[in-house]
Parts: structure tokens; C-alpha cells; sequence
């Protein structure tokens, strides 16, 4: 028989908190009955948290409601502005890095472009301790009330240990980020996986708990929402459908391997395509789809994309059977443009599901969804006591 472990008081009590500070969190502002009833916890519990969650400065007492007979029942507001958190997206073109509030809006962003050649590590990590230290001076917070910096990375990424394993499309691996000397706690995740719990976060919805993003750039990325924690796998490698064989003996990957998903159905693909059959040469696919409803050549091009990237998201549906679909990335920008063929090619008559089965959407986060998933991840330990991964 399976012994189970008793949580000690202190868990216990540190269990509880996480949960009246989300509660607040999702609710605004409550009163304190509400959230004893909400939670299913004792008046004097919820009075207790409620406390030293005042004197962290996390709440505030907002006046009181309305009497249903005896005293006016406190209101307690929650207060976005009493802690920030940094949010980091390192790309092979640019580093952008943001300080949020609790309620994830943004309050400041740098960006910085980066060479060909990828710049030093050395030199990126300076940079985000030099826009910590700009941005505390300029808008007056204590560096204290920063909670942490989150980064959100391309690559094989491990949490726990802090290490950026390999990033194919960076040309970097084995960054260990506890070699480096920041002043508050940091953070690591895989910028599809960031991108999936910031969707799934910040736009609450039952059909989010089983969902998958699937995050189109320069490569393609996926992050797994199952059960509404994110799935990574034994190796922390799930979601690696960007180098799944869609084309037998196809293009050749910069993984190694030849007829990857990501080398037909990502926005580099799409451009380089696009150059080499039209013969023009187009800087970014923005420029493709200004011509996309005047010229034939490029719907012919646009066309064969969306097969593949269909293609992809079939097999995705085949395997994991999610609720939902998100499309993130910079692909997403042209969501007007792709929408509806898109979903013709996903959706056409076939033995396995239909659009009822599992929707296909576009990130409501837009540009965001992985800068706000890094910004998230030094915010998740005042909400929940347990690790948001499986």
C-alpha cells in the first residue's frame, strides 16, 4: 500500500497563500468571506493570509461591501504594481526584453539587433543586467520588487539545472546560466513552451487545457499545454515537430537531417522559396503578402506553403488530439491573409476529426506571447506551490 506524505504546516500555510494571491489575481479585488468560501478555508485562515500579504504589499484593503446583515464585509484588492518581472526573447536577429507588472501588462522594452553572426552570450547577458538597472532608475523601483528575470529561448532547454542544451537556429549550446551573475533569481524556458503557457495563462478557457502552440518563425517550434501544465517529456525535447519528416529525402535541415517540417512551413522557408520561384528578392514575407491578392505567382507560392504547414498541424492533431490549436510566431501577423485557407487544408474531408474536434486559432498575445511567457515565469511560485511542467 502507498504510504501518503503529509504536508507539513508550513507547506500547508505557504499552500494557501499562493492560493488567496491567485484568487485576488484572477478576481481584482474580493472580500474576505468570498474567498473563504471560494477556496474552502476558515475565516481565520483567509484573515491570516490575508495579513502578512498586506504587510508584503501584494494586497490592500479597498473599503467594505455591501451588508447582508452584521458587519460590511472588508473588500481586499489585489495590487498589480507591487512586484515587476523580466521578460527576455533572444532570436537570431534581436534580444527583446521587457518589465512587466503582476497583471503581465508592459511598462517598458528595449530591443537590440543582433549581427549575423551571433554575438556573444557575454554580451547579450550584459545588456539585460544594463536594461535592469536603466529601468530601475528611470521609473524609481527597488531592484527588491523585481521578481526574477524569465528567459524564453529556441532550443532544447532544461529548467532545472538552467542550462540552454542546443539551439540549432542560434548555433549555440551548453549555455549554463548559473555562470552568470545576476541579482535576482532567473529563469529558463523554450520559447514555444513559454508561448503555450502564456496563451493558456493569461486567456483562461477550458478549451486551453489541452492545447498546443505552435510558434512559426524562422524555425518552427511547438509547446504542449496538457491538463493545463506544460508537457516537455522524459528529455525535455516534446513538441520537436519543427524537425519532424514531413518530405522523405526532402530539403536539407540545419539539424542534419533532410525533409524537416520546419524547412518547408517555417517564415524562412516561406521566403526563400518565395525568392528562389519568383526570382525577386523580398527582405521578409511581409512584403510577399502585400502581393498576395494581385499577383498569381505569389498565391501559387503561398498556396504550397500553407499545404505543408498544413500538413504539419494534421499529423500534430493525429497525435495528440488537443483540444485547440494556437498559431503564434511571426506568421501569425498575417492571420487575415492564411486564415481561411488554412483551415480548408487542415479540415478536409478525412476518417479522423473535424473542426469540431479541435479549433484552430491565432495567439491573442500577437508579438507578445513569448516575451510575456518569459515575464511569467519568475511570477508562477507566488501562485502555485508546484512546478507548472510534467
Amino acid at each position: 500500500m502507498t504510504k501518503i506524505k503529509k504536508l507539513d504546516q508550513e507547506t500547508i500555510k505557504k499552500i494557501n497563500q499562493n492560493n488567496v494571491l491567485y484568487l485576488l489575481y484572477r478576481h481584482d479585488q474580493l472580500t474576505k468571506h468570498d474567498i473563504a468560501k471560494k477556496l474552502g478555508i476558515s475565516i481565520p485562515t483567509v484573515v491570516t493570509n490575508i495579513n502578512e500579504l498586506i504587510e508584503l504589499g501584494f494586497v490592500e484593503e479597498a473599503g467594505v461591501g455591501k451588508s447582508t446583515g452584521g458587519r460590511k464585509p472588508v473588500i481586499v484588492k489585489f495590487l498589480p504594481d507591487s512586484r515587476y518581472s523580466m521578460g527576455v526573447v533572444i532570436t537570431k536577429d534581436y534580444v527583446r526584453m521587457v518589465l512587466t507588472n503582476l497583471h503581465f501588462e508592459i511598462i517598458k522594452e528595449v530591443s537590440i539587433s543582433i549581427d549575423e553572426e551571433l554575438q556573444s552570450i557575454d554580451y547579450i547577458i550584459e545588456a539585460v543586467k544594463e536594461f535592469q538597472k536603466n529601468v530601475c532608475e528611470e521609473l524609481s523601483i527597488d531592484e527588491n520588487k523585481i521578481l526574477g528575470i524569465g528567459f524564453s529561448l529556441p532550443g532544447t532547454v532544461n529548467e532545472k539545472t538552467l542550462i540552454l542544451e542546443n539551439a540549432i537556429n542560434l548555433g549555440i549550446k551548453n549555455i549554463d546560466f548559473k555562470n552568470y551573475d545576476f541579482n535576482c533569481p532567473v529563469y529558463i524556458e523554450n520559447e514555444a513552451n513559454a508561448s503555450a503557457y502564456a496563451e493558456y495563462f493569461v486567456y483562461p478557457d477550458k478549451s486551453n487545457s489541452k492545447l498546443i502552440f505552435v510558434s512559426i518563425t524562422e524555425g518552427i517550434g511547438t509547446g504542449i499545454v496538457f491538463n493545463s501544465l506544460l508537457y516537455k517529456g522524459a528529455n525535455k525535447r516534446a513538441g520537436e515537430w519543427g524537425h519532424m519528416t514531413i518530405v522523405k529525402d526532402g530539403k536539407s535541415c540545419a539539424c542534419g537531417k533532410n525533409g524537416c517540417w520546419e524547412v518547408y512551413a517555417s517564415s524562412k522557408a516561406l521566403l526563400k522559396t518565395y525568392n528562389k520561384d519568383t526570382g525577386l528578392k523580398r527582405r521578409n514575407i511581409s512584403e510577399i503578402f502585400m502581393e498576395l491578392d494581385e499577383d498569381y505567382k505569389t498565391q501559387k507560392v503561398v498556396d504550397e506553403y500553407l499545404e505543408y504547414l498544413a500538413e504539419g498541424i494534421k499529423n500534430i492533431i493525429l497525435i495528440m488530439d488537443p483540444d485547440k490549436i494556437v498559431i503564434g510566431g511571426e506568421i501569425a501577423f498575417y492571420e487575415d491573409y492564411i486564415k481561411e485557407a488554412l483551415n480548408e487544408k487542415v479540415y478536409k474531408p478525412n476518417a479522423f476529426f473535424t473542426a469540431k474536434d479541435c479549433k484552430i486559432e491565432f495567439t491573442k498575445l500577437k508579438a507578445n506571447a513569448s516575451v510575456i511567457g518569459a515575464a511569467l515565469l519568475p511570477v508562477m511560485p507566488l501562485f502555485f506551490n508546484n512546478n507548472i511542467t510534467i
